[in-house]
């Protein structure tokens, strides 16, 4: 039997740093990689033939599990059609209208192949259709790797303590604005759009004040400027119709990405047909991709949107909010502090030795993510068979697959684990 550190050794011979996404490479919390050769329903199996409870869910993607039977059913038969044609297909069609069904402000929508790709093309949508430069962001939040918008973001460039990245230059970022979150800033006519995570969910979880939304929807009003509500993780994942719904605040364009793919490489970005008129072939804005819409991304994606429904959703939420505050509870009767927030579906999970209120924004999310307590914690999980997100900046994904069992045999992991922890910063 080969070995989870044989097959990474192996990748650090051919790949960068051994992984192909930074975060998989247990930097930030030490140790080495998993790999992965299957995955069931919650569950993932390594190499080593050791099974997981999953709560990455390739960062909530994985709406139904891995490998649902039907999603599976659909992927063969549209492969044996064909993968890809570079040529407009029904399935992105079918795709297009699922989504701009259930979302009211989305009337049109342009699939690409990545969530980045979806937010890159939506912000220099915005500056075309605008005819202005400035786009603001809000430190923390994480829009991708295109370098405009890699300048303090959340994710896996705050767990390698990156500010940014070489290779992005001083003018790549120039017209990018940082704003906390939490914080509705004072825009001025130069701002083509702001972009704003609906939860901030790549600060671990952190989200937003009672009317934030509203009133950031009110200033981009006055000015002018396009909203832009990157849901990359948030659609069809928050809510049957997204953060829209949820929160009852329409923006300008909307980027998603995850589970529209059904576990496949997709992303798409879309609004009202009146901005949308800027995009080329119709428009002067210029955006492209040999592989978007790709039919069995889209195949997957409906597939996954078909099976799930407003009620799902609610019942949803309502386990995980269970689930949050009994890891809450299992936490703190073994020595350490937990907050667990929550939101619809998604759920956070900080720690620390003493009591803390839920952060409002990254400075207060980074000093509970950077005080050590994950590293331990994620490890004495992964030893139990529970498999958190390699990073203190990452939330629970916690999908339709995961049954009352799995959540209480996480729970008791989570008792145990933080008893050794405890036991551990203690001694």
């Amino acid at each position: 039997m080969s070995t989870n550190q044989e097959w990474f050794e192996r990748a650090l011979r051919v790949i960068p740093g051994g992984v192909d996404s930074p975060v998989r490479s247990f930097r930030s919390v030490g140790g080495t990689p998993y790999t992965v050769v299957s995955g069931e329903g919650a569950y993932v199996t390594d190499v080593e033939g050791r099974r997981y409870i999953d709560y990455v869910q390739s960062y909530g993607a994985s709406l139904l599990g891995h490998a649902h039977p039907a999603v599976v059913a659909r992927l063969r038969d549209a492969a044996a059609s064909g993968t890809t044609f570079g040529a407009p297909t029904p399935g992105e069609v079918l795709l297009a209208e699922m989504m701009t069904d259930r979302v009211a402000g989305l009337e049109q929508v342009r699939l690409v192949s990545s969530g980045t790709e979806a937010v890159m093309s939506a912000v220099r949508l915005a500056r075309g259709a605008t005819g202005r430069d400035k786009v603001l962001k809000f430190d923390g939040c994480y829009h991708g790797h295109s370098d405009a918008l890699l300048v303090a973001g959340g994710s896996g460039v705050a767990q390698l303590g990156l500010p940014g990245s070489a290779g992005v230059t001083e003018g790549a970022v120039a017209d990018t604005l940082v704003a906390p979150y939490n914080v509705v800033p004072r825009l001025d006519e130069s701002v083509a759009a702001v972009l704003v995570e609906p939860v901030a969910a790549n600060m671990n979880l952190v989200a937003p004040r009672e009317g934030f939304l509203a009133r950031l929807r009110e200033e981009c009003d006055r000015v002018g400027a396009l909203l832009i509500f990157d849901e990359v993780i948030t659609g069809f994942r928050l809510d049957y119709a997204g953060a829209e719904a949820y929160f009852g605040v329409r923006a300008d364009l909307y980027c998603f990405g995850k589970v529209i793919g059904g576990g496949l490489p997709v992303g798409a970005f879309g609004g009202s047909r009146d901005v949308l008129s800027a995009l080329a072939p119709a428009g002067p804005v210029y955006q492209a991709g040999t592989l978007s819409g790709n039919p069995l991304a889209t195949a997957a994606g409906a597939e996954v949107l078909s099976r799930v429904t407003q009620r799902d959703y609610a019942e949803l939420s309502e386990r995980v909010g269970r689930f949050a505050a009994a890891m809450a509870e299992a936490v703190g009767s073994a020595g350490l502090v937990a907050r667990t927030p929550v939101e619809g579906p998604l759920m956070g999970l900080y720690l620390s030795r003493e009591g803390f209120e839920e952060p409002r924004d990254f400075e207060e999310a980074r000093r509970l993510c950077d005080n050590g307590l994950y590293r331990a914690f994620f490890h004495a999980m992964l030893d139990q068979g529970v498999a958190l997100a390699p990073g203190a900046y990452e939330i629970l994904f916690v999908s339709f697959a995961h049954s009352d069992e799995d959540l209480s045999r996480t729970v008791e992991a989570a008792g145990v684990a933080a008893g050794r922890v405890a036991r551990t910063a203690t001694s």
